[in-house]
Parts: C-alpha cells; sequence; structure tokens
C-alpha cells in the first residue's frame, strides 16, 4: 500500500505543477495530497513524514529561511562565477521584443493567441504597386547583360526606381514615402529578385539597414525633415558604414571613432564629432550621397557630460561629399550591386549629425540591434523565398521537358528526391515570410528575424542546389540563356551579409533567444550584477524558486505529454482536422525544448556561451518549431485539398524530424550523459515521434512539382512570370506550356516510337505514320512538331566566339 500511496503522491505532486499554482495554493494542494495519501498508508501520518512534510513547505514559504538556507548561498555563488556583460551585449539583449517565439520557448504554447494571429494582406495600395510599377521594372530587367556587360543596372533603371519610390518604401507619408507593411516589402523585394539579385539588393538596402530606417525610428524631426523627403524620392542614396576589415559580428571591436571635440567653423566655434573610420563591404556606398556610420564615441573632455554610458557606439549621418570622406571605389561581390569601401579621415561634422541627436550618444548598438529586423527579417528571407519559388516552377517545367530513357527526368525517383524537397522548401519559404513579416508589424522581434535570416538562406541554398544538379550541364554553362546559374553564384551573398549564418546560428538564436524568451534568466542575471546586493538577493530570491516552480512544471508537462503522445495538451480550436496531430506534436517538442535549455543552463551555466555546438542545436530546434508553426498557420489559412495537404506534411515531417535530430545531437552530446538520457526518456517515451518524409511521400510532391496544381499557381503570384521565349525563365515556361497542349498525343507517339511501330526517318515522317495508323490524329502532327523545335531549343545552352564575348548559336535548331 505504501508504494501505491507513494505513486499517487507523485502523480498528484505532479499535477500542482503542470497546473502551475500559487506558491502558497501549491503548497497547501501538496499538504492535502499528503494527507489524503496517508488514509491508504499510515505512515504518511507518522511524526518524521510531518516533519519532512513540513520542512520544505517552511522554506519554499518563510522568505528568511528560503533566503538563509538557499536563495542566499546560491546568488553569492553565481555572483562570482556568472560573467559580466559588455555595455554593447546588453543593449543588444535589450533591443527589440519578442513575439511568439517566446511561447514555444516556454514550454507552454498560447494556442488562444495563436490563433488570434492573421496573417498580413497587401492592403489595396500595396497591390496596385506590385501589379503596375514592380511589374514594369521587372520587365526592364535582363540579369546577364546586368551582371556580365553593364556591370551594374541601366541608368534608366536606376532612374526608374527613383521617380517610382523603390528607395521609400518603409518611409512615412508625411515625408513622401510609401509606408508599407513589412509584408509588402517583402513581396516587392521578392518580385524583384526572382528577376534580378543586383536591383532587389539595391532597392532592399534602403528599405532595411540603413539611414531611412533609423532616422525614421530614431532620428529628430529636424533630421527627419532635412533627409527623408530626399531619400523618398531617390535624390539622396544612402549606405549604412558598419562592417570594417577587423569588425563583423563583433560589434566591440569596431576600431572607428568620433572624438567629441570643437572646431572653429567661419570664424565660429562648434561642438562637433572628429571621425576617422575605415568600413568595407558597404552596399550602395559606390552610388550614395548619405552615410549612416557606426563607431566608438570617445569623449575625453566630457564635452556631452559625465555619463559614461555617452561613450560607446554611436550612429550619425553625414553626406558623402564631406571633406575627408573617400567614397565610390567598388568590391566586386560576385553580383554587381554597388558595393565597396568607404574611408575617412579626420572628417569634421556638427554634433547634431549623431542619429536621434547627442541625446542618442552611446545608443548605436541598440538602434542598430533593432534596425537589423528589416534585414534578417524582411529583406534577405525575401531573397531567399524568390529563390524558392522560381526554383519551384522552373525545376519543376524543366524535369517535364527533359527526357532521359525515353522519360521525364521528373519521374526518376532519385531526381524526385532532390524536387521533392525543393517544393516542399518553397512552401515552407513563404509559409515563414507570412509569420515572420507579421511578427515584424507588431514591434522588432530580434531573435524571430535572427531565426528567419539564418534558415530561409540556408533554405535557398539547398533549393537552389538541388536545382543545379537536376539541370546538370544546361544549368552549369552561363549565358543567357540559363536560369538557375546566377541564382548560385549568389547564394553566398545572402548567406554571408546580415551577420554570417555560423555566427547567427551558434551565437544569436539560443543564446539571445534564451536571455530574451525565458521567462526568469536576463533578470536573473541582472539581480546577480546589482549593484546593490541587498535588492539584488530581494530580486534574486524571488526569481529563482519562481525559475525552480517552472522548471519543475515543464517537466511535468514534458512527461505528461510524451506518456500521452500529446493528447493531453490544448491546441488551437480552430485547428483543422489535418492540423490537429500536428499541434499536439509542437506541444511536446516545445515542452521538451523548455526542459532541455533548463538543465543546460542550469548544468552548464555561463559556459553554455562558450559552447557553440550545443546552443546551435537548441537554436536549431527551437527554430524549427517557429518554422512548423508557420507551415500550420500558412495551411490552415488556405483552402485545402490534397496537393496542398501533401505539401504542407512533407514541409511538417522535414521541420519536425530535424528538431528531433538537433535534440537528440544535444543528447548524444551533453556533459553529463546520465542526465542526457533520462531527458531524452522523459521527454520521448515511445521514441522518435516524427520520422523524415517517407517514400511516397516523396514520390507525390516529385510529382506534383511537375504539374499544373493549386499550390503552383500560388507560389507563382510572388514572382515575375513570362512566356517571352527569349528569356532564360520565359523560354521554359512557352516550351512547357506547350507541352502540356500536345502531351498525350505526344506521349502516345513516344510509346510506339520506343516499340519501332512507327516508320521513318525523320520525325515529321514518324508522326504523320502515326497519325496514318490512328495512333494520334492528323491535328496533332504539326503540334507536336513546333512543340519539339521548342523543346530542343530549350535545351541548348549557350555558345560564344572564343573570347567568350558574343553568343553564337548556330545549332539554335536541327
Amino acid at each position: 500500500m505504501f508504494l501505491l500511496a507513494l505513486l499517487l503522491l507523485i502523480v498528484a505532486t505532479a499535477a500542482i505543477f503542470y497546473r502551475e499554482y500559487s506558491r502558497p495554493l501549491g503548497s497547501a494542494l501538496f499538504a492535502g495530497a499528503w494527507l489524503a495519501v496517508g488514509l491508504i498508508s499510515p505512515v504518511f501520518w507518522h511524526p518524521l513524514a510531518l516533519v519532512l512534510l513540513a520542512a520544505p513547505l517552511v522554506v519554499l514559504n518563510v522568505t528568511s529561511v528560503r533566503r538563509k538556507l538557499i536563495s542566499g548561498p546560491v546568488h553569492r555563488k553565481l555572483a562570482k562565477v556568472m560573467p559580466g556583460m559588455s555595455s554593447t551585449e546588453q543593449q543588444a539583449l535589450e533591443a527589440g521584443t519578442t513575439w511568439w517565439e517566446r511561447d514555444l520557448f516556454t514550454g507552454k504554447p498560447d494556442w488562444k493567441k495563436f490563433s488570434n494571429i492573421d496573417l498580413p494582406e497587401l492592403s489595396e495600395k500595396e497591390q496596385a504597386f506590385l501589379d503596375n510599377e514592380v511589374e514594369e521594372l521587372c520587365a526592364m530587367l535582363d540579369e546577364w547583360e546586368i551582371h556580365h556587360k553593364l556591370k551594374d543596372l541601366p541608368e534608366p533603371v536606376w532612374q526608374y526606381m527613383k521617380d517610382k519610390g523603390f528607395f521609400g518604401l518603409i518611409i512615412p507619408e508625411k515625408y513622401g514615402g510609401k509606408e508599407f507593411k513589412p509584408y509588402a516589402q517583402s513581396r516587392v523585394m521578392s518580385k524583384i529578385a526572382s528577376r534580378s539579385l543586383t536591383a532587389a539588393v539595391s532597392a532592399m538596402v534602403p528599405n532595411s539597414l540603413g539611414p531611412g530606417e533609423l532616422l525614421e525610428y530614431y532620428g529628430t524631426e529636424e533630421q527627419k525633415q532635412r533627409w527623408l523627403p530626399g531619400l523618398a524620392r531617390g535624390e539622396e542614396m544612402p549606405c549604412f558604414g558598419l562592417t570594417g576589415p577587423e569588425a563583423g559580428s563583433d560589434a566591440g571591436a569596431i576600431p572607428d571613432t568620433g572624438l567629441v571635440c570643437k572646431q572653429t567653423i567661419d570664424g565660429e566655434e562648434v561642438l562637433g564629432l572628429k571621425l576617422n573610420f575605415s568600413k568595407r563591404w558597404i552596399t550602395l556606398a559606390p552610388v550614395a550621397t548619405v552615410i549612416g556610420l557606426a563607431f566608438k564615441l570617445e569623449d575625453p573632455e566630457g564635452l556631452l557630460g559625465d555619463d559614461p554610458a555617452r561613450e560607446d557606439i554611436t550612429c550619425a549621418l553625414i553626406p558623402a561629399d564631406t571633406p575627408g570622406v573617400e567614397i565610390g571605389r567598388r568590391h566586386h561581390p560576385g553580383s554587381p550591386f554597388q558595393n565597396g569601401p568607404i574611408t575617412g579621415k579626420d572628417v569634421f561634422v556638427p554634433i547634431d549629425a549623431i542619429i536621434g541627436g547627442p541625446e542618442q550618444a552611446g545608443q548605436g548598438w541598440r538602434m542598430l540591434m533593432e534596425a537589423l529586423g528589416a534585414g534578417r527579417g524582411v529583406s534577405l528571407p525575401a531573397l531567399a523565398t524568390a529563390s524558392g519559388e522560381v526554383g519551384y516552377r522552373v525545376t519543376g517545367q524543366f524535369t517535364r521537358i527533359r527526357r532521359q530513357f525515353k522519360v521525364s527526368v521528373g519521374e526518376f525517383e532519385g531526381v524526385q528526391e532532390a524536387t521533392a524537397e525543393i517544393a516542399g522548401l518553397a512552401y515552407t519559404l513563404e509559409a515563414y515570410r507570412h509569420l515572420v513579416t507579421k511578427g515584424l508589424e507588431s514591434g522588432s522581434p530580434g531573435v524571430l528575424t535572427a531565426m528567419a535570416k539564418y534558415h530561409s538562406t540556408e533554405m535557398m541554398r539547398r533549393v537552389v542546389n538541388h536545382g543545379m544538379d537536376v539541370g546538370g550541364g544546361r544549368a552549369i554553362q552561363l549565358g543567357p540563356r540559363n536560369f538557375l546559374a546566377l541564382a548560385y553564384q549568389s547564394v553566398p551573398i545572402a548567406i554571408t551579409v546580415e551577420g554570417a549564418n555560423i555566427m547567427t546560428r551558434s551565437l544569436m538564436i539560443f543564446g539571445q533567444g534564451a536571455m530574451r524568451c525565458h521567462p526568469y534568466l536576463y533578470e536573473e542575471l541582472k539581480s546577480l550584477q546589482d549593484e546593490d546586493a541587498e535588492r539584488g538577493l530581494d530580486n534574486f530570491d524571488q526569481l529563482f524558486f519562481s525559475h525552480a516552480g517552472y522548471t519543475i512544471s515543464r517537466t511535468s508537462r514534458m512527461l505528461a505529454l510524451g506518456l500521452s503522445a500529446g493528447r493531453l495538451g490544448e491546441i488551437p480550436s480552430d485547428a483543422s482536422s489535418f492540423s490537429k496531430p500536428w499541434y499536439r506534436m509542437l506541444n511536446r517538442y516545445s515542452a521538451a525544448f523548455a526542459v532541455s535549455a533548463d538543465v543546460a543552463l542550469g548544468v552548464l551555466g555561463g559556459s553554455l556561451k562558450f559552447r557553440e555546438l550545443l546552443s546551435g542545436r537548441l537554436g536549431d530546434m527551437h527554430s524549427q518549431m517557429v518554422i512548423a508553426s508557420a507551415i500550420l498557420k500558412y495551411h490552415d489559412r488556405l483552402e485545402g485539398d490534397e496537393v496542398a495537404d501533401t505539401h504542407a506534411e512533407y514541409a511538417l515531417q522535414r521541420a519536425l524530424s530535424s528538431a528531433w535530430e538537433a535534440f537528440d545531437d544535444f543528447i548524444d552530446n551533453f556533459p553529463v550523459p546520465a542526465i542526457a538520457k533520462v531527458l531524452k526518456r522523459l521527454a520521448f517515451p515511445w521514441g522518435q515521434p516524427v520520422k523524415h518524409p517517407g517514400d511516397n511521400l516523396v514520390r507525390s510532391l516529385g510529382g506534383y512539382i511537375m504539374e499544373p496544381n493549386k499550390v503552383r499557381e500560388d507560389l507563382s503570384r510572388y514572382v515575375y512570370v513570362t512566356d517571352d521565349p527569349e528569356d532564360s525563365l520565359g523560354r521554359v515556361e512557352n516550351t512547357y506550356n506547350k507541352l502540356l497542349d500536345v502531351e498525350p498525343a505526344y506521349k502516345a507517339f513516344l510509346k510506339a516510337d520506343g516499340k519501332e511501330q512507327l516508320s521513318g526517318e525523320t520525325l515529321k515522317e514518324r508522326l504523320e505514320d502515326a497519325a496514318r495508323q490512328g495512333m494520334i490524329s492528323q491535328s496533332d502532327v504539326q503540334p507536336i512538331l513546333d512543340y519539339d523545335v521548342l523543346r530542343y531549343d530549350c535545351l541548348l545552352t549557350d555558345a560564344f566566339d572564343k573570347h567568350l564575348e558574343e553568343v553564337d548559336m548556330r545549332e539554335r535548331v536541327v
């Protein structure tokens, strides 16, 4: 009976923590459960047993006892060993907001909150801009000419983009801008990127990390009036100088300085900054008229006051023609968008050049962390999403047109393994774009946008690599016909900018995510570093025990969800029948992640900051849960059918099996194997819950990507589509459309021809013989001949003269 009573007490205790009752109520319920099980086994009523009951309840509920025995010693020990935070780190951690990623981090997602998230839509004004100005711009672009001949956008394109407001999408209307929402900005950038990365990047920079955004959020009204109208009209061209030869992701290493000093100008003493800087890899620098600049402010004479926080990273705005500034040279990043170095020697500017005025001195890193959200969450994912959607359309078309061994190459299972992933990733990228841009409408969620940048660009890398594999020689040989090579060549650009992906994954996603998304961790760390020791201990005492209760609660939840295969967890009330099991799965992953994160933090403490392999895996698990949420939200928003369900199922299996792999690798490499094994068994007692997409799913999706279907058409709405037979993409589009018209008769002919049932030396003779035998109709002969001309032309790669200058296509038709 004792064992039964003990089991019931354990279950009751787990239920109390699962329900997250307050400490007093939970203590009372626990005492009641203890006394109740005494009816089964009197041993729980023994005086010693009652002492065992009373002792922890006193410790938990009497503050003075709790502080003396537990929280005080723990506080003193941790205060000695926890690493300190630099002002730069603190600004980065406090910058921006959190959103849905916080719910998933904490192990108990609020599905009612998730149900209330409405994915973004375009306004009439935004839709009209896409349908008209963006469409017209895309028609003007020829990336081969831009890339290999002009090494720049044509002057009419530059002027069109300026005249039509492409550089002022984020600027408020009252200053002459478009004031588009993040989703609309993303849609614009995607459509342009589907035609030209050069044009997309040129439009992207003024609308992401640049003076426009910094001025909008932090500038003085005088600065806004001075600069924003010109930026909106394209009369001013901005760039932002952050990175340098020895400072990339490590902002604290910026060697560029701004010395606060006075200088006599036109007989008048002016308070200002003497700037010395050397910046590299700055997009639009060669054509910029105004430079945003990040530097370390120095004020040895205290001319701005005695606040030491002012002597930190600061952002200023200076005209490019300021004496001492050297600008105009170009780097060659592999795509000919304007990019180059900026240097400055003893450049003097008035103190009001600081963005936001002197009051914002030293606040530059916070500004940049918040402003980077547009680049990380909008612009770069937009480029990736365009690659996914173009890859879906053109690779699917090409694999149906290209035949080997008398069948379309897209029917080979080896090819389908690649094309299925292209289809699944294209679907995922679009779903992810919708959720992330919605998050950006409500603030600047730094963790969410870091996830978006890293995972979107990595998905783009896989899509383009698969496309190159499938395209083979047709994709390798450069020329105006090639529909993939320039995208392939540009992938490293998106991977590297706005924080290299290695650093984003290993340092930012979980490192910043733990501090911003965990309900207690950051406040605990601040309490440990509080200069007022008594106040710090008071705060730590409350936080520490709340944190302990949270960890036990999530462990109880993890075990309950694991044993019930997620059936005990809540899910959105509006979830579709397709989505319900996936929401249950997300509950399980979220609880397992929350406990894993706390176990890692508890065991490794501050050293986890340097265990990038472990933190990277935790970041991957967290990210894949966000991606799966995006897929479910996107799927349930659309009118579902078998094709949409297949895409979503593949995407979800890929995301959650990737999350499992991250968890499994974390467990296998955790430095205390015994703890890791127990954690894994409690979290997933029945083993791996989601496998990689199976062969049947791969075959289905590999077939769908070759066919006109609802998902294909939906994804195609976001990119520029042309059937111009002289365009690299239009040639494939035109050929594919013709194939759809003739394919039934064409397949009947190919079948008979393969069995050597037809006579004739030429294709025309064999087609006419097939018509005489009734295998096809006479009216099919000429359309098939016309198609075959297009098919052969579609498969040709460019040939040049011996100097690789002029295209020489003498075998256009055989």
